[in-house]
C-alpha cells in the first residue's frame, strides 16, 4: 500500500459512554496502526449555555490514559447544537482543527482493526461511510418521493443534484440517491467542511423545504446534510481503495452487543487483545457495558443468539432479539 499524506483523526468524547469509547478507539489505533504519524484529536465540548451540565470528560484516569495513548485533547465550543442535538458535536468539533490539514472523522464507537494510515485516501475528493440502511427519507404514500425530497435540498443550497444520482439503482429506490452513514467521513479542510455542514444543518433545521414537511429530521440531520457537503466539495461515493473503512481497517460497532452479534471471529479476537492490557482494562471496566460484554463474557451470550453467516439484514431486528434476551446495554 502507498502511505497517505499526513492527516488528523478526529473523534469526540465527553462525560459518560463516549469517554470509554474514546479510550477503546485510541487503544485500538495504537495497537493496530502503530505507525500512524498523524494526530489523534479527541475533541471535548466546553461547558456553556447549550450544555446544562458540564460535558467534559469526568474520569481523570481515562483522561490520563488517553494522553498516554498519544491522544491530543482539544476543547471546542458548541454554538449551534449542544445537548439538544449532540450529533452536532462532530461538526462543531471540526472547526477546532487546523485549517487546510486533511482529516478523517470517526464516531467514537469505532474500533480500528488495521493500518488505515496506509490506505490511499484522496482527501481532495471527500467521501463517507456506505455502511448504512435506508433510514431517511421515508416518502409519504402519496408523495413527494425520494427524488423530489432530495432535489429540493440540493436546489435550496445551490448544489448540483443530477451528478450525485447512481444510475445502477432505479429512481424510486433510496440507493439511487447519495446517502451516507456519518460514522466516518473525510475532507481536505476541517474548517471549511464544518462551515458548510453548519450552514446546511441549521438551514434544514430552521427553514426546511416544503418537500420535507412530513419528514422526521432527528436524529438524521447530520446524515441529511453530509451528502450535500460531500457533493459541494467535489466528492462522492467511496472508491474501492476506501473499502476497508467499512470493514477490515475499521469497524463502527455502534453498541458493544451489536459488535458481538455481527463481528467476525477475527474482529472479536482483535477486540479482546486490544482490551487486555491491565492499564486499558482498569479504565474500560468503569463502563458497565464494556465490563459485562468484554470482561464478564456477556458478549459471548449475545453472539450465541445469532448465526453470523445468516444475520438479519436489518439492525433493528438484531437489536430487538438482544433486548428480548435482556442483554442489551449501551
Amino acid at each position: 500500500m502507498t502511505k497517505a499524506e499526513p492527516f488528523d483523526i478526529l473523534i469526540v468524547a465527553q462525560a459518560g459512554r463516549l469517554t470509554y469509547e474514546a479510550v477503546l478507539f485510541a487503544a485500538s489505533l495504537r495497537a493496530r496502526a502503530p505507525d500512524f504519524a498523524g494526530r489523534l484529536v479527541v475533541a471535548e465540548p466546553r461547558p456553556g449555555p447549550l450544555w446544562p451540565k458540564d460535558p467534559r470528560i469526568a474520569d481523570d484516569a481515562a483522561r490520563d490514559l488517553l494522553a498516554d495513548l498519544g491522544a491530543h485533547i482539544q476543547p471546542f465550543e458548541a454554538r449551534h447544537f449542544g445537548q439538544a442535538y449532540p450529533q452536532g458535536n462532530k461538526v462543531e468539533a471540526l472547526a477546532s482543527l487546523p485549517e487546510d490539514r486533511p482529516f478523517v472523522f470517526f464516531d467514537t464507537d469505532t474500533l480500528i482493526l488495521g493500518p488505515l494510515d496506509q490506505a490511499k485516501i484522496d482527501f481532495a475528493r471527500p467521501t463517507a461511510s456506505m455502511a448504512r440502511e435506508g433510514t431517511w427519507p421515508i416518502p409519504p404514500l402519496y408523495g413527494p418521493g425520494y427524488g423530489e425530497i432530495w432535489r429540493a435540498l440540493y436546489d435550496r443550497f445551490g448544489i448540483a443534484f443530477e451528478p450525485t444520482c447512481d444510475p445502477a439503482h432505479p429512481a424510486d429506490h433510496w440507493e439511487h440517491y447519495l446517502y451516507f452513514n456519518a460514522g466516518w467521513f473525510t475532507g481536505p479542510c476541517p474548517r471549511r467542511f464544518a462551515a458548510e455542514m453548519i450552514r446546511i444543518m441549521t438551514g434544514i433545521r430552521d427553514n426546511r423545504p416544503p418537500e420535507l414537511a412530513a419528514q422526521v429530521i432527528y436524529p438524521w440531520l447530520d446524515q441529511i446534510a453530509l451528502p450535500l457537503v460531500v457533493a459541494q466539495e467535489g466528492g462522492g461515493r467511496p472508491g474501492p481503495e476506501m473499502a476497508g473503512f467499512d470493514g477490515g481497517l475499521s469497524c463502527h460497532y455502534r453498541a458493544m452487543p451489536l459488535f458481538f452479534a455481527r463481528a467476525s471471529d477475527g474482529e472479536i479476537e482483535a477486540l479482546r487483545e486490544i482490551a487486555a492490557p491491565n492499564k486499558i482494562k482498569k479504565v474500560l471496566k468503569a463502563h458497565e457495558p464494556f465490563k459485562r460484554m468484554i470482561y464478564q463474557n456477556k458478549g459471548d451470550k449475545v453472539r450465541a443468539l445469532f448465526d453470523q453467516r445468516a444475520l438479519p439484514p436489518a439492525e433493528k431486528v438484531i437489536r430487538n432479539r438482544i433486548k428480548r434476551a435482556k442483554l442489551w446495554m449501551r
